[in-house]
């Protein structure tokens, strides 16, 4: 399994791995080895799962509490570890809440697949349709975007809207309108023609959520409770939660361990919004391992049908799910992450077992390769970064440092600055801190990676060298 942080051939939220076949939601006929391999890819017993939790927060100390949950022929099992936060000695369990981020965007799809199944929209359908006259949706070539190039982020927007400008970087969605959308859609020129590249994007998906909320007739949150939630009893799948709900959930933290605040997410909700418990994943795996019969199974099915290249060797995605294949084995997946928590589902059709994680710290080190790792004992669990023996340095010097450096020309790291605290951002990945180790070496705590910037005569970048996974990779500095 390649790993995407840092790494210049590999995506965003993405682990590259190889792709074939087209699953559907009936169970498969196994054969002779079809058996042998799903008794190789038989699920850890829960303490040997609880031994990965307990390293991976007692240990690593790369977390502050984590929820598991496994479905599989034989039923359901949930394992937990860690707390609430420092000081709160509840137990965490399949009913404690978690913002699960970039989950979001199946949901966004599945809502997507099921009302081109009622017949209210179609997938080549022009987003511009859906919202309201006056907006200029960009085109390219005479070609508009489609609600399935949102669902499937070949559309050729960004990442994120320029005009995000967050008042409070600690939520950084809050007060980004439906104006403001607008009026970066009007204004924006796709820098590519339409479908041409797979580019990892919430201010796509976060659209495509808008404009079904809007044909709909409803927000976003009310279509997703009448449409997925209440039709496969997933009570704890919301936005705005109740009472009951506010005091089961987990308070999100950051990469220091310390709490953040929560997300706001009222017109990008498409994206990031969700909040929700193990047991009410699981469910929602239930349907799409076809446990659980449900209206949806058609839309389900249809998700993983319609399929394109991401451009990383081997991985696709349908709409929604990503979809990869290493050593013969497909997992349908999706990770998430918002300022304090990180997220995976992901399931085997052939083995009919599926894993959700939850935490409640934002690390890059996350959940991921937990979920991975548990439907494919062959993925590896993430290694924890190397100590390092941080120093101070005068943090005038990082001025000298800010910029972009190209790796290659598709693949760049960008420098900056909030204050004291330097930070790094690789293409279609989040932002870093970095840590001084000298007055031109840093190191990330949340990966085994580390960087060097090579100085002119007066102590300004010139370039600078990643190190990773053995490589030492130099990036000249772009003016």
């Amino acid at each position: 399994m390649k790993r995407f942080a840092f790494r210049a051939s590999a995506l965003t939220l993405s682990l590259a791995l190889s792709v074939s076949g087209t699953p559907t939601l009936a169970q498969p006929q196994a054969g002779k080895m079809e058996v042998q391999k799903a008794q190789e890819l038989r699920v850890l017993p829960d303490a040997e799962i609880k031994k990965i939790l307990v390293e991976r927060i007692d240990t690593m100390k790369m977390g502050v509490g984590i929820v598991v949950g496994v479905i599989e022929p034989q039923g359901r099992r949930i394992i937990a570890h860690g707390t609430l936060t420092k000081g709160d000695a509840r137990p965490l369990n399949g009913k404690t809440m978690f913002e699960i981020g970039s989950i979001t965007k199946v949901f966004t799809s599945l809502l997507l697949a099921d009302m081109v199944q009622r017949g209210e929209v179609a997938l080549t359908d022009p987003v511009a349709n859906y919202l309201p006259e006056g907006v200029k949706v960009p085109q390219r070539n005479g070609k508009a975007i489609t609600l399935q190039d949102l669902s499937q982020q070949i559309s050729g927007l960004p990442r994120l809207p320029k005009n995000l400008l967050p008042k409070n970087a600690a939520n950084p969605y809050a007060d980004y309108s439906a104006e403001q959308l607008y009026a970066f859609l009007s204004a924006y020129e796709l820098p590519r023609d339409i479908g041409s590249k797979y580019e990892y994007s919430n201010l796509g998906v976060g659209l495509l959520g808008h404009a079904l909320a809007r044909r709909a007739g409803m927000d976003f949150e009310q279509l997703v409770r009448t449409r997925i939630s209440d039709p496969l009893g997933m009570k704890d799948t919301t936005i705005t939660l109740t009472p009951n709900q506010q005091a089961r959930l987990a308070p999100g933290h950051s990469v220091q361990l310390t709490p953040v605040a929560n997300w706001d997410t009222p017109t990008l909700a498409g994206a990031v919004a969700l909040r929700s418990d193990v047991d009410d994943m699981l469910t929602f795996l239930a349907a799409n391992l076809g446990y659980a019969k449900s209206k949806l199974s058609p839309a389900m099915a249809a998700m993983l049908a319609t399929r394109k290249p991401t451009g990383d060797a081997g991985l696709e995605i349908g709409l929604g799910w990503h979809i990869a294949t290493e050593n013969g084995v497909e997992i349908i997946w999706h990770n998430g992450g918002t300022g304090g928590y990180r997220s995976f589902v992901g399931f085997n059709l052939a083995t009919r077992v599926g894993v959700v994680a939850l935490s409640n710290t934002n690390n890059q080190v996350g959940v991921d390769d937990i979920g991975m790792h548990l439907l494919d004992p062959k993925q590896p669990l993430m290694s924890p970064p190397k100590e390092h023996k941080e120093v101070t340095i005068d943090a005038k010097l990082f001025d000298q440092y800010l910029g972009r450096y190209a790796l290659t020309p598709a693949f760049t790291i960008v420098i900056t600055r909030e204050g004291d605290r330097l930070f790094a951002q690789a293409t279609n990945q989040p932002r870093f801190e970095l840590f001084a180790t000298s007055n031109t070496e840093f190191f990330l705590k949340v990966i085994d990676a580390q960087i060097t910037f090579i100085t002119d005569e007066k102590g300004k970048a010139i370039s600078l060298t990643l190190h990773q996974n053995g490589a030492h990779m130099p990036a000249k500095r772009e003016e």
